[in-house]
């Protein structure tokens, strides 16, 4: 691994030890840690989503390219902050019976989702299962899109106060819009 990347996930991990240090020794209450880390992670989500529209816009740029060369490890951040953020909520939780009739309220259950599409494509984040999986390891991390609305809807359903969520959809459907513009047909024209 080059420094670079070893500065990157310095960069992107301290914040989360520090937090997650502060919260086991109890000066961050749990729902601080909880509303910290899954925001942090939604950033994360939307800074990964950006990178394409990053590159278009400045194509010769050396920073965007140390971007793309960087977007898995920026996914795989954004993983470990989001099952951080899950694991807090498990590990609160005592009653399993709770917990799953919770789990089938639709604030909770995208969520859920969400995880499991993220832990979907952070176990394929590697060059074994790009080769493994060939042609398909691209619709599989399409996925992203999904995971992403269904992040946010997510944060807007469970929120006490929804509008820093609505906020990042904005963002996100913004990012995505532009990652979808303009249509492949004038890209390559």
């Amino acid at each position: 691994m080059d420094l670079s990347r070893w500065l990157l996930w310095l960069v992107l991990a301290a914040p989360l030890a520090v937090q997650t240090w502060r919260y086991a020794a109890e000066t961050v209450y749990y729902g601080e840690y909880l509303h910290w880390t899954g925001e942090q992670s939604a950033r994360l989500l939307i800074l990964t989503l950006a990178v394409t529209p990053l590159r278009r816009f400045f194509p010769g740029a050396k920073f965007t390219a140390w971007l793309v060369a960087r977007r898995r490890d920026l996914g795989l951040a954004t993983f470990l902050y989001a099952a951080l953020h899950a694991l807090a909520y498990l590990a609160r939780q005592a009653d399993p019976s709770a917990m799953l009739a919770e789990a089938a309220e639709i604030g909770m259950l995208v969520g859920w989702v969400a995880l499991l599409v993220f832990v979907a494509l952070a176990v394929t984040s590697n060059n074994a299962a790009v080769r493994r999986l060939g042609g398909r390891w691209k619709g599989l991390h399409r996925w992203i899109y999904a995971g992403a609305l269904l992040t946010f809807l997510h944060w807007i359903a469970t929120a006490f106060d929804p509008t820093a969520g609505y906020v990042h959809l904005g963002v996100v459907l913004v990012v995505l819009a532009l990652r979808a513009w303009p249509p492949r047909a004038a890209r390559r024209a």
